[in-house]
């Protein structure tokens, strides 16, 4: 038993038991994959592959299936890799009904990535990605395009390494308390406190930065510390800082909302129709009110106005002419433009397709008597899977939820006081109602499937109160 060799057996015996266990749990169902992929310390490129079904008592399940070694991380090597994992195991790729990766390119970017591949060759693997990630990345688009752009690029770096909590603190409590934090794509709360406290430690700021521009360790340090005071004391930074600060603002209390464990998938989708209305209320009328703060702060730290009237690319360059006014600037080509992305990537990230598929699980929720049931959504999204419900099965489809809602509504049955999807699923095989209402429970399977959240090591990021 202390050989190596018969070590490696006996594990290789038992994953090879187990992975039979997994597969025969599945019984040919449709399944959903979960995909990641990593270095391990020896450098070497990894591809980790789980599979995501509803088993034969109507259980959610999640099941590692195996690490992979590949070549390369490009999309269509992730995807021969998948490919070849599953058909290993006897499932066909065909049976994918969902998929779910983390934020990478390669995984769910805009052309060609493993995503888009896997949906060429089976149209009805949908994948919604996390909606706390969604804004995130959203607003990340926004702010790396014109926030940081507002100082030089080789100084942009050297400002972040200055603003890091302790690094521009005057020593008092309160400083301690709005210490400023690097910012993480992913963790979008930091950008907001970050643009908050700079603000709030503006004078703070510009004090630490002209110490260093008088006692700095060498010339170089000097030197950048007052062009960095020069560019923040500038009306054009002080004007975005405060710009992205309304936007933070708008966006940040649906980022901490849509991240709460009890946040419903209705909740949230209104919630990011109310992001929006409110962010085009601030593009139609609350320009005059933007200029009006920073022209109050401005006077407060002794920043020069510039005069809104006066030609704007004069102002950078006496060789150039230009009928643009420093006004037109700010509020077409800086306010109306940050706004505008952020609306469009909002949109993009957030399309027909996954707002369909997400009103259409919630439309099947149990939660509070089948409050959410909406029967036209349930079709629409029966809709999104032609090859199992044709026109046929979508009229059949519309005759079984009749019978269905009124019975699962009954208040003296075992449906009435669900709460979750999952729980829904057990009870229909454990009363074996899955077999009267085949596709009510097809359609459920197939929402299991898609995977509403971020792959992240190993766990799944779900909007656990529906599921």
């Amino acid at each position: 038993m202390i050989c190596p060799n018969v070590q490696k057996d006996i594990v290789n015996s038992c994953a090879k038991e187990t992975l039979k266990a997994i597969v025969e749990d599945l019984n040919g169902d449709y399944f959903g994959i979960l995909v990641d992929e990593f270095k391990y310390v020896s450098h070497k490129e990894q591809m980790i592959l789980v599979l995501r079904y509803v088993n034969k008592e109507g259980k959610l399940i999640e099941q590692f299936l195996g690490v992979v070694h590949v070549k390369d991380t490009s999309a269509r090597s992730l995807k021969d890799v998948v490919c070849s994992l599953l058909l290993e195991h006897n499932l066909s790729s065909s049976h994918i009904r969902g998929q779910g990766y983390d934020g990478a390119s390669n995984m769910q970017g805009e052309f060609n990535d493993l995503k888009t591949l896997i949906m060429k060759d089976t149209p009805s693997v949908y994948s919604v990605h996390c909606f706390a990630h969604q804004l995130q990345l959203t607003l990340v688009a926004v702010a790396k395009k014109h926030h940081e752009e507002m100082l030089r690029d080789d100084q942009t770096e050297k400002l972040e390494e200055l603003l890091i909590l302790g690094e521009v603190h005057t020593g008092t409590g309160l400083n301690q308390e709005l210490g400023l934090q690097r910012a993480g794509d992913t963790r979008w709360s930091s950008y907001f406190k970050t643009v908050h406290n700079f603000i709030k430690l503006f004078s703070s700021i510009i004090h630490a930065l002209e110490v260093l521009a008088k006692e700095g360790s060498n010339y170089q340090e000097k030197s950048l510390a007052k062009s960095l005071v020069d560019d923040i004391r500038s009306y054009e930074f002080v004007y975005t800082l405060h710009l992205m600060l309304k936007v933070l603002v708008i966006t940040h209390d649906l980022n901490m909302t849509l991240q709460r464990k009890e946040q419903d998938i209705v909740t949230a989708m209104n919630l990011v129709g109310l992001t929006k209305r409110q962010l085009q209320s601030m593009r139609d009328s609350k320009w005059d009110s933007l200029v009006k703060d920073v022209s109050l702060f401005c006077v407060k730290h002794d920043i020069v106005i510039p005069k809104m009237n006066k030609n704007y690319a004069l102002e950078k360059s006496k060789r150039k002419i230009s009928s643009i006014t420093y006004s037109h600037y700010l509020c077409v080509e800086i306010f109306n433009a940050v706004i505008d992305l952020q609306l469009g990537e909002l949109n993009s990230l957030i399309d027909e397709v996954n707002t369909d598929l997400l009103f259409g699980m919630t439309s099947l929720s149990p939660d509070n008597s089948f409050v959410n049931y909406d029967k036209n959504k349930i079709i629409k999204l029966a809709t999104y899977y032609p090859n199992e419900f044709s026109a046929s099965m979508l009229e059949d489809l519309s005759f079984e939820l009749n019978n269905y809602i009124d019975y699962v509504r009954q208040r003296n049955n075992n449906f009435f006081k669900l709460k979750r999807l999952g729980d829904l699923s057990e009870t229909l095989v454990k009363t074996n109602l899955h077999k009267t209402w085949r596709l009510v429970y097809l359609l459920m399977k197939f929402e299991f499937d898609i995977t509403c959240g971020d792959w992240n090591g190993g766990k799944s990021f779900l909007f656990d109160e529906i599921y």
